[in-house]
């Protein structure tokens, strides 16, 4: 048979890319196949003067992998926006011919496979560009009408959770139990759709509970649960540094998390009959390195034996510091009008005697929940100002809290209230904290898209760590000068300091994936020169061997920092310029 009629393929998968991009070619007839990095990065598209090729250009692409940094099989982590993102790349520039999915476990990944065919059928079918949408409508058709808006935002929400750090890539590091509650809301977020996905379960018809159970409820549950037990035990693990008799409380927590785990798949198994018996036995916790542990290993956890009297010390948020005495007072992070913070101060007992305590403050603006108690195992006072009788600019304040037992600890409070009575455009979250601080801004909360060509700036929905994303469409255009023709954003912020500062800018880990072309992005502030940034080297690959790739596919994200000056206090904007589409 002659050979041009046998369908072939070339896979450009991992380093046998590298041959193709030292000029390697291969007949007319065979289609060359471009992969993505294992973790949903489109790695190259064909050059645009090589199109018509006979055997035209295919995508292979990951939801599940085995193989470094880390080995991803037991849930979907893929969200729909991101294949939407990448799929539209691979089409837009002229990859037609075949498209594969590693697909790993069917069960579990049903909704991101059947998403991957109708993008694959009809890439252009405006309602994929909408992942909420296309999950009500999948629920639906699997569950009635009265849950399906519902049950559409709990699955693009694990979706998003789960992509944020892929499961077998937690551990009791993952998220900060110092730094700005993070594990917290980490942990509320799960908690608050594991609540509404167990209400809609109840309410469910019979017909449709296995169903849900394995889409929906068990992903969801056994996702929080996991979350759960890895901040418990870094909780533990703070708790123990520290001597509190909470430490061993959290141990025993911890244990009944992972036993929790088994719980619930062991329902898996058993619906239906055991229909599905076996599918969940996928390994996930307690991994060291890339492979997989043989089994669940529970992480390990420590213990203290408290002294047989009291031990009072103090703890104050966003430090794992104990205090004792008032040799050297705690600080409180500050706290300032525009986010209105709330703090605590934890009184902890380190032994097993209780004791009492009582509090003095030597400012009327600032209240606690509790001024006065006893103190058995540990008592959390939250910290609130009353803004109408703080002063102006900053303010400092003094709490004395005196054991019973043991000497005062003293804890200074800094307060800040702008002097300024104009309104203040808050774009993002503002954490004031003199003298520096930082703004947080989501992508799509900007005052200006600015578009002077057919191309503009257009929000991915629900794309990303948080919020949504934005990204320049359509992606086939020549590329722009920044201050003069190019397609930007622009976010209003107010400054209350002058001073050299740094953007940071989260970016999806994207690769060069255009031939011989870099990808470059702008930011200025004001009416200064824009920072032209390359976002990776022209040689960048992403292959085990690259550190700085693994970090990133780990932390789906990418850090692009520039370096800018303010010079005044007032309202200034950020500008995002596209510069490669």
């Amino acid at each position: 048979k002659d050979p041009q009629e046998i369908p072939q393929a070339w896979v450009l998968y991992k380093e046998v890319q590298r041959y193709y991009d030292h000029g390697m070619r291969v007949p007319d007839d065979i289609t060359i196949i471009f992969c993505d990095d294992n973790w949903q990065n489109i790695r190259r598209v064909p050059p645009g003067n090589e199109l018509n090729r006979k055997g035209g250009y295919g995508f292979y692409f990951h939801l599940d992998y085995v193989g470094l940094p880390r080995n991803y099989k037991w849930l979907n982590t893929v969200q729909l926006p991101k294949i939407w993102e990448q799929l539209n790349i691979a089409y837009s520039y002229g990859i037609h011919q075949i498209w594969i999915l590693n697909v790993g476990d069917i069960k579990p990944l049903e909704i991101p496979i059947e998403y991957f065919f109708h993008m694959a059928w009809n890439p252009r079918l405006q309602l994929l560009q909408d992942s909420m949408e296309y999950l009500k409508l999948w629920a639906t058709r699997e569950f009635g009408t009265n849950f399906a808006s519902d049950i559409a935002k709990i699955t693009a929400q694990y979706f998003k959770f789960n992509s944020r750090r892929k499961p077998e890539l937690l551990d009791p590091t993952t998220y900060s139990v110092i730094n700005f509650n993070e594990a917290d809301q980490v942990l509320n977020e799960w908690q608050s759709i594991q609540q509404k996905a167990e209400h809609i379960y109840r309410q469910l018809p019979e017909q449709y509970q296995d169903a849900y159970y394995q889409l929906v409820l068990y992903p969801v549950c056994a996702s929080a649960n996991l979350n759960q037990l890895y901040i418990t035990v870094a909780k533990n693990h703070l708790y123990a540094r520290q001597g509190r008799q909470t430490a061993n409380y959290l141990a025993n927590l911890a244990s009944e998390f992972f036993e929790y785990d088994s719980k619930l798949t062991d329902l898996y198994h058993r619906l239906g009959n055991g229909k599905w018996k076996h599918i969940m036995k996928q390994t996930h916790i307690g991994y060291t390195g890339w492979q997989q542990p043989p089994t669940n290993i529970m992480p390990k956890v420590q213990l203290i034996s408290p002294p047989p009297c009291a031990s009072p010390a103090v703890s104050v948020q966003g430090s794992e510091n104990l205090w004792t005495n008032s040799l050297t007072p705690a600080i409180l992070p500050n706290i300032d009008f525009l986010y209105d913070q709330q703090r605590y101060i934890d009184i902890i007992n380190r032994g097993t005697m209780p004791f009492q305590f009582h509090v003095t403050i030597n400012s009327p603006w600032l209240h606690l929940s509790q001024t006065n108690g006893w103190v058995t195992n540990e008592v959390r006072l939250w910290v609130n100002v009353d803004w109408p009788l703080a002063p102006t600019g900053i303010g400092t304040s003094s709490i004395v809290i005196s054991p019973s037992f043991g000497s005062p600890v003293n804890v200074l409070v800094s307060t800040f209230k702008p002097e300024t009575t104009k309104p203040i455009t808050i774009a993002g979250f503002y954490e004031y904290a003199p003298p520096s601080g930082f703004i947080s801004i989501e992508a799509t909360n900007y005052s200006k898209n600015v578009s002077p060509h057919f191309i503009k700036w257009k929000e991915i929905p629900d794309f990303g760590h948080t919020g949504s994303g934005m990204t320049p469409l359509p992606l086939t255009t020549n590329s722009f000068t920044p201050a003069v023709d190019s397609p930007h954003l622009e976010y209003l912020f107010y400054s209350f300091s002058t001073g050299k500062v740094s953007t940071v800018l989260y970016i999806a880990p994207t690769l060069n994936f255009l031939p011989n072309k870099p990808l470059r992005i702008g930011v200025s502030l004001d009416n200064h020169s824009p920072h032209i940034i390359t976002i990776l080297p022209e040689h960048y690959e992403a292959l085990d061997s690259n550190t700085d790739w693994q970090e990133t596919v780990k932390n789906n994200y990418r850090k692009i920092i520039s370096h800018h000056t303010i010079n005044h206090p007032g309202e200034h904007k950020l500008l995002i310029w596209m510069v490669d589409p």
